[in-house]
């Protein structure tokens, strides 16, 4: 797989020094790629290192890629804003708190990109979805339900991918005004059935049925590589930039 084919022809022989906040399977994925691309993890937070999130050891990265626990990740989040340091986070189940983030960022002129799932492919399929979901606007006769499947570790159900997937339907087909995550067969909801099945590492299914026929649309991934390989590509993105991002801007 190359993770090198992105646009803006990011140069990506420029060393970076990365602070890693979260050292779980996911941090760890995400520090194989950025050594072996050339940077330089210089902090490693995890539940023992939280000294590590101090201003005088954070401000001596060029970035910071956050993937915490939904109790922490604003806290860190601001910690990187203190430190005058970009950051990039992935951690889902904390997003209420998202919009007050971004205006903090704003006013502060910080850097921030924030996504429910860095993989290049993910965030294809998010277009995918969207036109076939602006398509199906004028087909009443399909409904639309979602199933998505993690491991037995994940802690948030429904994923932050599927909320993404289902308000990327909501938008365009009205007739759902809000999602469920249950096999509800109310006419103004939108199902979204979660899985937890080891070791699946994340499958997103799009369920159009009617009675004359079906329409599905999935993503699967076959481990947190394409995941991990996202999150660094948007770090070298970010670098010298201030506002307020997304993996669109990263990519199209």
């Amino acid at each position: 797989m190359n993770h090198l084919s992105i646009k803006h022809n990011i140069q990506l022989t420029r060393v970076m020094k990365i602070a890693l906040i979260g050292y779980g399977k996911m941090g760890k994925a995400i520090e194989a790629i950025a050594v072996a691309k050339g940077h330089e993890i210089i902090i490693r937070v995890d539940v023992n290192s939280q000294h590590l999130l101090e201003k005088e050891h954070l401000e001596k990265a060029d970035v910071a890629i956050e993937f915490s626990t939904p109790e922490t990740a604003y806290d860190n989040i601001l910690k990187c804003f203190d430190a005058n340091v970009p950051v990039i986070s992935g951690t889902t189940g904390w997003l209420d708190k998202l919009s007050e983030i971004k205006s903090i960022c704003e006013q502060r002129k910080q850097a921030f990109l924030h996504t429910t799932n860095f993989s290049i492919g993910v965030n294809i399929f998010f277009e995918v979805n969207k036109r076939l979901a602006e398509l199906m606007a004028s087909q009443p006769q399909y409904n639309v339900w979602m199933e998505e499947i993690h491991h037995t570790q994940k802690k948030d159900a429904p994923s932050g991918t599927a909320l993404t997937l289902a308000e990327q339907v909501m938008a365009n087909v009205t007739r759902k005004t809000s999602w469920t995550n249950d096999y509800s067969n109310e006419p103004g909801t939108l199902p979204i059935i979660s899985k937890r099945i080891d070791p699946a590492p994340g499958t997103h299914i799009i369920n159009y049925t009617s009675d004359i026929d079906d329409i599905t649309i999935s993503h699967t991934a076959h481990s947190r590589e394409g995941f991990a390989a996202g999150a660094v590509v948007a770090a070298e993105w970010i670098k010298g930039k201030t506002g307020v991002f997304t993996m669109r801007e990263v990519l199209f």
